[in-house]
This record gives C-alpha cells, sequence and structure tokens, in this order.
C-alpha cells in the first residue's frame, strides 16, 4: 500500500473523504456474500474491506495521525475492555462477571446516541437506541411488553387511518389529510415492533431483509406465471393476482 501511494497516481491522489463511497461499497458487497453464503466470495470481499482498513491507515500514517500497528493496539485495547472476565484481574473479573456490554458502554457515553454513525440505516438505528436504553435498565422484561406495545401503536395509527383515508389513482398516491400525524404514528409502530425483534433476539433489519428476499422470490414466480399464461398483470386486477399470488406460495421460486 506504501508503494502504491508512492508511485501511482490515483492510490497518491486519494483522501479519507474520497475512500467514504469505496468502504460503502465493498462493505455491502461483503454482506451480499454472507447472505449469499458463498465462501469464495466472502473471502474475497474480506480481502477487498482489508484493502480499505489498510489504505485508510496509511494514509493517516503519512499524515503523521497513526499507523497501522494504533489501528491493531486499539482493537485489542477495546476486545480486553470488553472481556474484563478474560483478560482483567481477579477483582474487575469478579465486579464485572454479569455485566452485559451495553451496561458497561453507558458508564462512558454522556448521551444516548452519542457514537451512533449519523447515516445507520433506520431500522438498524432503531435497534441500537434501544439496546442502549435497555443497557441502563429502561427495558422490558420480556417480549410480552412488546408486543403489547405493537398492538397498541397499530391501534393509534388505525385511528389516524381510517377517517379520509384516500389511495390515489393511476399510480399516484394522493395525499392523507392527516398526513404529518399517520406517519409519526406509523413510525411509532415501527420502533415498536423492532424492540419486539430485539427482545426475541431476531435484528428488524435481518428480519426485514429476509421478508423482502421471499416477497422478490415469489412475486416473480407469479411474474413467471403470468408470462406462461398471457396475463397481463397491469390489468389482472386483484383477485387474479392473488390467486397467482397464492399460487406462487406453493411452488419453488426456480421450478
Amino acid at each position: 500500500m506504501r508503494d502504491l501511494r508512492e508511485r501511482d497516481a490515483w492510490d497518491a491522489a486519494q483522501t479519507h473523504a474520497s475512500l467514504r463511497p469505496y468502504l460503502n461499497e465493498e462493505a455491502h458487497e461483503l454482506d451480499d456474500a454472507i447472505r449469499e453464503g458463498d465462501d469464495a466470495a466472502i473471502r474475497s470481499e474480506l480481502g477487498d474491506v482489508l484493502l480499505q482498513v489498510l489504505f485508510h491507515a496509511i494514509i493517516a500514517e503519512q499524515r503523521g495521525a497513526f499507523d497501522i500497528r494504533d489501528v491493531a493496539g486499539s482493537l485489542v485495547h477495546k476486545m480486553r475492555t470488553r472481556h474484563p472476565t478474560l483478560f482483567g484481574d481477579a477483582a474487575t473479573a469478579a465486579n464485572t462477571a454479569h455485566e452485559a456490554w451495553e451496561q458497561m458502554k453507558a458508564r462512558s457515553r454522556t448521551t444516548l446516541a452519542e457514537g451512533l454513525p449519523a447515516g445507520l440505516p433506520s431500522l438498524h438505528r432503531a435497534h441500537r437506541l434501544q439496546e442502549r436504553a435497555a443497557g441502563v435498565g429502561f427495558d422490558w422484561p420480556d417480549a410480552t411488553g412488546p408486543a403489547a406495545k405493537v398492538r397498541e401503536e397499530l391501534a393509534e395509527a388505525e385511528a389516524v387511518l381510517t377517517p379520509g383515508t384516500a389511495f390515489g389513482t393511476h399510480g399516484v398516491p394522493a395525499a392523507h389529510p392527516q398526513h404529518d400525524e399517520l406517519e409519526a404514528e406509523l413510525g411509532d409502530l415501527l420502533f415498536a415492533v423492532v424492540n419486539l425483534c430485539r427482545k426475541c433476539d431476531v435484528h428488524a433489519a435481518l428480519a426485514l431483509d429476509r421478508a423482502n428476499s421471499k416477497f422478490q422470490r415469489r412475486f416473480e414466480v407469479m411474474e413467471r406465471l403470468a408470462a406462461e399464461r398471457a396475463i397481463d398483470m397491469r390489468t389482472a386486477g386483484l383477485q387474479a393476482l392473488d390467486e397467482l399470488w397464492n399460487e406462487a406460495k406453493t411452488l419453488p421460486a426456480d421450478g
């Protein structure tokens, strides 16, 4: 990496800021490989992510800020801090044996959102905020409370949705007369669902990703069935599409 920075014009011109899009892209490509369970792709994409880590470390080194040893040292320090029962002294281990990580982190934060990236996806941000709140004891004892909260928030959203609801025509949505209030209530509902997922040890982002993939697979089966039967899905009507959907659920995606 140092050699590239010396002898290649493009590499020499890069900065932390200019590399941001590449780091984001490589992280998403690694995530895709993990989702697909492709070991060869995971290995390759991990290499690409590692390249980004090295790139940033060398740029920092050349700025006189820190180097790759400092990066590794920071990680070692963090792992020791996060596992006092494994790496601490006997007294520290005894005091923290049953203390959750979020509880330990809470002692060093001044606000709930401190350190959370601004660009964190909304579902993941909700999960992390709830984890942090739970770290100081603001949490339900089990999933019963969050499940009841979901029902409560759904009822509140329905109360706003029912009167004067308009769905628009020709694919153009009509403005709901209480759009802002409805948006707030639906946001509360989504937040409550994330909390229910968290209490069930399910990450909402992964659960939604799984649902997205399932919906896509089934809809593509619908499209295939419609094409085989010369059905125009745009004009077939909801009943015909619903019948195709129910049939698609019984067939394999590649069948």
